[in-house]
C-alpha cells in the first residue's frame, strides 16, 4: 500500500467520530453503532458504552468484535467506491485506575467532551479494542489485508488526520 492510501485510511481514522460496532448476540453477529476514540497510533481504538447496552453485554461474553468506519457518503453513483476499513479486535474494559485509563480518558473527551458525565456514572464503562488485523477497501479494486503493524504505519503516514497533497 502506498503512502496516499496510507494517508487517506488515517483521515478516515482521525476525522470520522462513529463506527459501526460488530458483536456476537447469542451466537449470532449483530451491528450498532458507537462513538470512539483512537490513539494516536492506531494500536487501540475507544468506546464508552452503558452496562445496559446489549453491545456491552455482548463484549463482557465474547471480546471479538469489529468496527467499521467509512468514508462519508458524497452521493457518488457508485458507493462501493467509498473507502473504508473494517477492523478486527479485541475488547476489554479499561477500570478506572488501570494503566492507560486516563489516556484513554482524555482522548475520548477531548473528542466528545460532553461525555464528561457519563464517566462518572456507575453503569458506563470505558472499553480499549485492540486491533488484530484489518481489511481496507480504498476504492474500487484497491483492497488491503492489514496486519496491527500495517494498521499504525498508516498512522505514522498521516498524523495530522489532513490529507497532503
Amino acid at each position: 500500500m502506498d503512502i496516499e492510501l496510507q494517508q487517506k485510511l488515517a483521515q478516515i481514522v482521525r476525522t470520522h467520530r462513529a463506527a459501526a460496532l460488530g458483536t456476537i448476540r447469542n451466537g449470532a453477529p449483530i451491528v450498532t453503532m458507537v462513538a470512539y476514540a483512537v490513539a494516536d497510533d492506531f494500536s487501540a481504538f475507544y468506546v464508552l458504552t452503558s452496562h445496559l447496552s446489549q453491545h456491552a453485554q455482548d463484549m463482557q461474553k465474547d471480546q471479538h468484535v469489529s468496527l467499521l468506519i467509512a468514508e462519508t457518503d458524497d452521493g457518488r453513483e457508485d458507493v462501493h467506491g467509498l473507502a473504508r476499513i473494517s477492523i478486527r479486535g479485541k475488547a476489554e474494559t479499561l477500570p478506572f485506575g488501570a494503566p492507560g485509563y486516563t489516556v484513554a480518558r482524555n482522548l475520548y473527551l477531548a473528542r466528545f467532551p460532553k461525555s464528561e458525565p457519563n464517566f462518572e456514572l456507575g453503569d458506563f464503562d470505558l472499553w480499549c479494542i485492540t486491533p488484530r488485523g484489518a481489511r481496507y477497501i480504498a476504492g474500487f479494486a484497491r483492497a488491503f489485508n492489514l496486519t496491527p503493524d500495517a494498521i499504525q504505519e498508516a498512522a505514522a503516514a498521516n498524523p495530522s488526520g489532513t490529507l497532503q497533497t
